[in-house]
């Protein structure tokens, strides 16, 4: 089985835009109609399954961009615990060793929410039984793969958050968590992956 997933960042929300940490907020009417004005720029394969996480701002983008989509707990965001609805700026002069040791360790949690280790588990996870449990729907679908050769393919789309993404690359690149700071994912970016049963799953930066 060889499938393509399209992994779709949210559009932005007011509470992004005012550096704050998410807390299940809505997405405002500039991301609504970057959202909607993406819609046929995202490669999004017609006949995709589509997942979405449970969260507002990821279902909201998911209409926008024209899926009917199932939600998903795996593809929740990271819980932030008590920085939920914070400013970044407020917790920098107030609690700067805990932000400090957060974006630098992602084992810890300093929040009292979900590390971020344990979101490229859920993700992994969740990658990892995609690819075991979702069938080939479309065996004459052509697919070229790296070497030319044309088989069949299932496309998925997933519309969730930035942190869950960023687990998902390292998953697949299996890399340290520690290189979570350093990978950027902006609203509305599309991050390609696929498998085979020959190589696994690979990472396909557009």
């Amino acid at each position: 089985m060889n499938l393509r997933l399209l992994l779709i960042s949210h559009a932005a929300t007011a509470a992004m835009r005012a550096g704050r940490f998410p807390a299940d907020d809505p997405v405002d009417a500039r991301g609504l109609e970057e959202a909607q004005a993406a819609r046929s720029r995202l490669p999004i394969a017609d006949d995709a399954t589509a997942f979405v996480s449970p969260a507002l701002c990821a279902r909201e983008t998911s209409l926008a961009l024209g899926l009917a989509a199932r939600a998903d707990a795996a593809l929740a965001d990271i819980d932030y615990g008590n920085w939920r609805g914070r400013r970044l700026s407020e917790l920098a002069a107030h609690a700067p060793s805990a932000l400090a040791a957060w974006t630098r360790d992602p084992d810890v949690a300093p929040h009292g929410g979900e590390p971020f280790a344990q979101v490229v588990k859920r993700i992994g996870n969740w990658l990892d039984a995609l690819a075991l449990h979702v069938p080939l729907e479309s065996p004459d679908e052509p697919y070229v793969t790296a070497d030319n050769a044309s088989v069949g393919t299932r496309h998925v789309v997933a519309v969730t958050h930035a942190p869950v993404i960023r687990a998902a690359i390292v998953h697949v690149l299996r890399a340290s968590p520690v290189i979570f700071c350093s990978i950027e994912i902006p609203p509305l970016t599309a991050v390609e992956m696929r498998h085979s049963g020959q190589r696994g799953w690979t990472w396909w930066p557009s």
